[in-house]
C-alpha cells in the first residue's frame, strides 16, 4: 500500500519517539541515527544554490514572457509583496510574543538536542554580519557570486540571480527562448531531486527524532508544540484580521463573502498542501461564485500560485526566530531584517515546490549564521502546518485577485458595485 508521505512522516515520528524512549541508551542506534540524520540534512543543503537560483531566474524570464509588466501586473505583484510583508511581520510578531525557543526562561536547545555549540552559532552569526545593518546592504552585492554560492552567503547570490534573471528577460527571441528552456530544465531538474530527496523524509525524521528523544526524553515536544502555536495564531490573524483589513479598506467589500465563495477551495488546499493542485478549483470559485471575470482571474491567479505564497513566508520566518532563540540568540535589528528580506524573496523563489519551506528555512538560517540541525526538528511537525500555510496561500490568492478587479473598476465583484475611478 503506498501511503501518503504525511502518513509516512507520521508514522515515522511515533516510532522514533518509541525506539527513543525505549533504546535511547543503544550507541549503535543513536551512531546511526547521527549519521543518517546528518545525511538527510546535508541532502537539504546541495538543493540550495541550484534550486533558489534556477527559481529566480525562471521566475523572472516567464513573468516577462506572460507580459506582467502593465497595470493588471503592477496591481498584482504590488499586492502580494505587501501582503507577504505583512504576513512575515505578523509572523515575527507571534514569535516573539509566544518565545516557543524559550524554555523556563532558558534557551531550548538541550532539550531540542541541538549539539551545536551556542557561543559558537553566536560567533557565527556575528562573523556573518547579521549584527550590522550596513554589512547586511553591503552582501547584497557579491564582489563573485561563485564564491557567494559556494559560501552560502544567499543575500548576495539572490541579487546577481535576480539582476541574471531581469537581463535574459531582456534579450531578443531566440537568445532568451534558449536561455529560458535551459533554466527552466535546471529548474524542472531541482524539482524532481527534491521530490527524491522527500521521499527520504521518514528516514530522516526517525534519524533526527530518536536522536532527540534518545537524548532529552519527551522534554523536546514542549517547544515544538509552542512554535506549532505560533505558526497557526499568525496564520489565523493573516486570514481573519489582514486581509479582511486589506478587502475591506482597499477592495470595499466583506471578507465573509469571499471566505464562504472559495470554501470549496480552501478545504482542498488544506487536504491536499498544494496551491497548485487546487488551481483549477480555485479558478472555478472565484469565476463563478465571486464573479470575477476571467480576464483577471487567468492572469493572477497563476501568477499567485507561483508568487503569492504569504502562508509559507510567515511560517519560515517564525521557524528562523524560533532556531535562534532555542541558542540564545539575542536577534539585532539588522539579523531580524535580513529573515524578513529573505523570507519575502525566498518564498517566491521556491514556491510550488514539494516541502519548499524546508529549503527556504536553510537559506535563511544560511544567511544568518545559524546551523540546520533545527530543521529536521521542524521537519517533524511540517506536514500538518503545510496543510495549513497552503490553505492561507490560496486565500491570499484570491483576495489579490478580488483586489485587483475591483482596482480595475470591475462590478459585480462579491456583488459590490465598481468603485469609483
Amino acid at each position: 500500500m503506498n501511503l501518503p508521505l504525511h502518513w509516512r512522516i507520521l508514522i515515522a515520528l511515533v516510532a522514533a519517539v518509541i525506539a527513543g524512549s525505549f533504546f535511547g541508551d543503544s550507541e549503535a542506534l543513536l551512531k546511526v541515527c547521527g549519521t543518517v540524520g546528518t545525511l538527510f540534512l546535508n541532502a537539504l543543503k546541495m538543493l540550495i544554490v541550484p534550486l533558489i537560483l534556477s527559481a529566480l531566474i525562471n521566475g523572472l524570464i516567464g513573468g516577462a514572457e506572460q507580459g506582467g509588466l502593465g497595470r493588471l501586473g503592477a496591481l498584482t505583484f504590488g499586492f502580494y509583496v505587501g501582503t507577504g510583508l505583512l504576513a512575515i511581520l505578523t509572523g515575527l510578531a507571534w514569535a516573539n510574543l509566544l518565545t516557543p525557543g524559550i524554555v523556563n526562561g532558558m534557551p531550548a536547545a538541550p532539550l531540542l538536542g541541538l549539539s551545536s555549540d551556542a557561543n559558537a552559532v553566536i560567533t557565527q552569526v556575528q562573523e556573518k554580519g547579521a549584527q550590522d545593518l550596513w554589512g547586511v546592504i553591503v552582501r547584497l552585492v557579491p564582489t563573485n557570486p561563485v564564491e557567494a554560492a559556494a559560501k552560502g552567503d544567499m543575500l548576495g547570490l539572490v541579487t546577481f540571480g535576480l539582476l541574471f534573471g531581469w537581463a535574459l528577460s531582456q534579450l531578443p527571441g531566440s537568445l532568451r527562448d534558449n536561455q529560458g528552456a535551459f533554466w527552466k530544465g535546471v529548474y524542472e531538474a531541482m524539482i524532481r531531486i527534491t521530490a527524491l530527496v522527500m521521499k527520504a523524509a521518514p528516514i530522516g525524521v526517525f534519524a533526527i527524532v530518536t536522536g532527540t528523544v534518545a537524548k532529552t526524553g519527551l522534554a523536546a515536544l514542549q517547544p515544538l508544540a509552542v512554535f506549532m502555536a505560533a505558526v497557526v495564531l499568525g496564520l489565523l490573524t493573516h486570514a481573519f484580521v489582514v486581509l479582511p483589513l486589506v478587502l475591506k479598506l482597499v477592495a470595499r467589500v466583506p471578507a465573509f463573502a469571499l471566505h464562504r465563495a472559495m470554501a470549496p477551495a480552501l478545504l482542498t488546499a488544506f487536504s491536499t498542501s498544494s496551491s497548485n493542485a487546487t488551481l483549477p478549483l480555485t479558478m472555478d470559485c472565484i469565476e463563478n461564485k465571486a464573479k470575477v471575470p476571467r480576464r483577471v482571474s487567468g492572469f493572477v491567479l497563476p501568477i499567485g500560485a507561483n508568487v503569492n505564497t504569504d502562508g509559507s513566508a510567515l511560517y519560515e520566518c517564525v521557524a528562523a526566530i524560533f532556531i535562534a532563540q532555542a541558542y540564545g540568540l539575542n536577534l539585532s535589528f539588522a539579523a531580524q531584517f535580513t529573515i524578513v528580506a529573505l523570507a519575502l524573496i525566498t518564498a517566491v523563489g521556491v514556491a510550488g515546490i514539494p516541502s519548499a519551506s524546508l529549503v527556504a528555512i536553510a537559506v535563511i538560517l544560511s544567511a544568518i549564521g545559524l546551523p540546520l540541525e533545527g530543521v529536521g526538528l521542524i521537519l517533524a511537525v511540517d506536514r500538518v502546518l503545510d496543510m495549513c500555510r497552503t490553505a492561507l496561500n490560496v486565500l491570499g490568492d484570491s483576495s489579490a485577485t478580488i483586489v485587483v478587479a475591483r482596482l480595475s473598476g470591475e462590478d459585480g465583484v462579491l456583488e459590490q458595485p465598481a468603485l469609483k475611478r
